[in-house]
């Protein structure tokens, strides 16, 4: 009954959180949006203390149910690791915690999250990695299937559907989502938590904690005739059938052992008072206590590139724009500033899955890598839009109302004298004042031909959303682009 209800609850959330990575109108997270605020790391960066004492109760109480429930990542591996099964059964044996290599990682993961090296850390972060493989790799496959029944449905004047431009937003990020999901896959068919119990920081944390759980996997050694059948079924490999312990630290109380047991000698029980096998590990450990104290210390930095724009000048539609080089990204509107955005942000794109306006897009920088960041060749960001911070769930982008977002800068436009179709080539344009939401752009005369308009940007009044650079007809680079501000203001 335990493994059902388990079964259950980790199906629930698999599929719920899948949806909402797949929902591209952003609708689902009204109702879900409590299953993305409970995941681990995104409610430490953002300083949700509710969710995070929810999980740290849910684990001093039953063990890593965490990992085999709530975290999707887990649930992923178990549900590839039980088609495993069905061709080779009893796969798995009893292996020692491999200590060096899960507490290295957990130090590297927080160095680079204290340096301000988040992009990298999120690599390897559970929540994270989950998500990008969904928004990068079957978000595609779901948008296209959607353009497919828009097709068909406009046949019968139904409007049930609409279309939805598929693209690879970042290629790298891209690649990343392959690998992660090879990486997943390979090692759950193979060895069940193998990732769990050996790389992953959330797991590893957690571990540490389920100790100390009320409730424990328990082995009766009078009852036991080491069959070994519990051992064999153990995808995390805790169950030592020799010593008759399991290693609370790496069982994620999936319940699998319990219905294999026909001597009815494996129980899920409260933990024993007295001192087992194991009973010395269950102190801190003094070394990486020292090692975290520290990494405390390292300040943290940011790296930011700058470089020349050119453009051919020409009036080519059929030429893609290109993304010019900023010299500060452009964050969304309720991320207050960059530092603040980049030191919360865990990757997990899902304000990139519900960005109805094609704007967001994972960074390529290394030091913000796979973050969202803004870029206009596909559309811009729209003054009444605030899908990003109605999802995000480490508060990276706070929500914030409509109203709001039409007083608060993101960026400011800049003008590209030499790109300027009236500058350069003494013809009309005006579509970068035209579309300006917010009035920061007027056409004035150029002092030594009247006749001919250039656009003047007051940046004060600039809200940095990117109609501009989006419409401007200049190709490759615009005219006139977008550059973020470190800092977000009110107008």
């Amino acid at each position: 009954m335990l493994k059902k209800i388990r079964t259950i609850l980790g199906t629930i959330f698999l599929v719920c959180i899948t949806a909402m990575f797949l929902d591209f109108t952003g609708t689902l997270h009204m109702w879900l949006s409590w299953m993305a605020d409970l995941q681990f790391l995104p409610a430490v960066l953002g300083l949700n203390i509710v969710a995070i004492l929810i999980v740290l109760a849910l684990t001093l109480l039953f063990g890593r149910i965490y990992c085999s429930v709530i975290c999707p990542a887990g649930t992923y591996q178990d549900a590839v690791s039980h088609i495993a099964a069905k061709f080779k059964k009893n796969r798995f044996s009893f292996s020692k915690e491999n200590k060096i290599l899960r507490f290295s990682v957990l130090g590297v993961f927080v160095i680079l999250l204290l340096v301000g090296l988040n992009g990298i850390a999120i690599l390897i972060a559970p929540y994270s990695a989950y998500g990008r493989m969904v928004q990068n790799l079957w978000q595609p496959i779901y948008i296209g299937v959607n353009n497919l029944l828009a097709k068909a449905a406009e046949h019968y004047d139904s409007y049930a559907f609409y279309e939805k431009e598929v693209w690879i937003k970042a290629m790298p990020v891209f690649i990343v989502a392959i690998i992660t999901f090879i990486t997943f896959t390979v090692l759950a068919w193979r060895g069940g938590r193998t990732w769990c119990n050996n790389i992953c920081p959330v797991g590893t944390v957690l571990g540490y904690l389920s100790k100390f759980s009320l409730f424990q996997i328990r082995i009766d050694a009078d009852k036991c005739v080491n069959c070994r059948l519990c051992e064999k079924n153990c995808k995390s490999s805790c169950i030592d059938i020799d010593t008759h312990t399991v290693d609370s630290s790496r069982c994620v109380s999936c319940m699998n052992c319990l219905g294999k047991c026909k001597k009815d000698a494996i129980h899920y029980a409260r933990a024993s008072k007295s001192k087992s096998a194991h009973a010395k590990e269950d102190k801190p450990n003094a070394s990486l206590r020292a090692m975290l104290t520290t990494t405390a210390t390292l300040a943290a930095t940011s790296v930011l590139h700058a470089q020349d724009k050119t453009t051919d000048g020409g009036l080519a539609v059929i030429e893609d724009k290109k993304i010019p080089e900023r010299e500060t990204p452009v964050k969304p509107a309720g991320s207050m500033s960059l530092s603040s955005f980049s030191s919360k942000c865990t990757g997990c794109q899902l304000c990139v899955a519900a960005c109805p306006n094609g704007v967001l897009r994972p960074s390529t920088d290394l030091a913000t890598f796979m973050q969202p960041e803004m870029g206009f060749e596909h559309g811009y960001c729209r003054p009444e839009c605030t899908k990003c911070g109605e999802v995000c769930p480490a508060g990276a982008i706070k929500p914030i109302t409509r109203e709001q977002k039409t007083s608060i800068r993101a960026g400011h436009a800049v003008w590209v004298k030499d790109n300027c179709l009236p500058q350069k080539d003494g013809v009309s344009c005006g579509n970068c004042a035209e579309h300006c939401p917010s009035g920061a752009i007027t056409m004035v005369p150029l002092p030594d031909n009247p006749k001919v308009k250039i656009p003047s940007i007051d940046t004060e009044r600039c809200l940095g959303c990117g109609a501009c650079e989006h419409l401007c007809p200049v190709r490759p680079f615009s005219a006139i682009y977008v550059e973020g501000n470190l800092v977000h203001g009110d107008m």
